[in-house]
């Protein structure tokens, strides 16, 4: 295992913070799970709560042309908006509610797998300790403490707030025809053969030009014809696509 040591009459050195969260699925695989913070999560939830504060407003509005009716109505509704809001789209959304799709967020179990009704509803309602005596005190000092920023509600439930991952894309290869290349490359070689292909478009043509031909002469292209062939040769390393 990799050690972090310090020099002679040095400080030992700090492990590089890593808030990272393993979780061992049933097939022995390592999956890497990335805690939300504090922060991002308040900022998810202020959007959470304002949507609610404009849903329960418009209902009010509409309602209140009902009279008495209307009132009684818009209490439950004021109670099922505010209870229901975050359990529903927890639920049916993949662990989503609109402030945490738009932050990037997710709720899970602690194993990683999809939140269910009961754990999405106990974590939702003990919100209101969280909050106690006022402002979320409690949950954001439950968040700052815990090694995977969770909540009391979180706690309790067996859930973990987790960031997105968004999937990486390869960048565009410039059309050319695939072909071999001419000497065997080394794995070095051939991974600066596909970073130029990659990063053409980022490039000005001299640069272009100027890379093409240091890249091109151990492979014997002549400097005219080196652009085309090297991403040519990029294509054939990369394979069908």
């Amino acid at each position: 295992m990799l050690e972090h040591t310090a020099p002679p009459g040095k400080a030992p050195l700090i492990p590089p913070l890593d808030t990272r969260h393993q979780v061992e699925t049933p097939e022995g695989i390592d999956l890497p799970l990335r805690p939300a913070g504090l922060m991002v999560r308040a900022v998810a939830f202020s959007i959470d709560l304002g949507l609610r504060a404009v849903i329960t407003g418009a209902l009010f509005i509409v309602l209140a042309f009902l009279g008495k009716l209307g009132m009684g109505l818009g209490s439950l509704l004021l109670f099922a908006v505010s209870w229901w809001y975050m359990v529903l789209f927890e639920v049916l959304r993949q662990g989503q509610s609109p402030g945490k799709q738009w932050m990037g967020l997710r709720v899970v179990h602690d194993d990683g797998t999809p939140v269910g009704w009961s754990a999405s509803l106990l974590r939702n309602l003990l919100r209101f300790v969280d909050l106690m005596p006022f402002g979320y005190f409690l949950g954001a000092i439950s968040c700052l403490q815990h090694p995977t920023f969770k909540r009391l509600g979180d706690l309790a439930a067996g859930t973990l707030v987790i960031h997105i991952e968004r999937p990486l894309t390869r960048p565009q290869l410039p059309e050319a025809e695939p072909r071999r290349s001419p000497i065997p490359l080394s794995l070095s070689e051939q991974r600066a053969l596909l970073g130029f292909a990659e990063r053409q478009a980022e490039l000005s043509p001299a640069r272009v030009n100027e890379l093409a031909a240091l890249l091109a002469q151990p492979l014997h292209i002549s400097a005219p014809k080196a652009v085309g062939e090297l991403n040519g040769i990029a294509r054939g390393l990369l394979g069908p696509t």
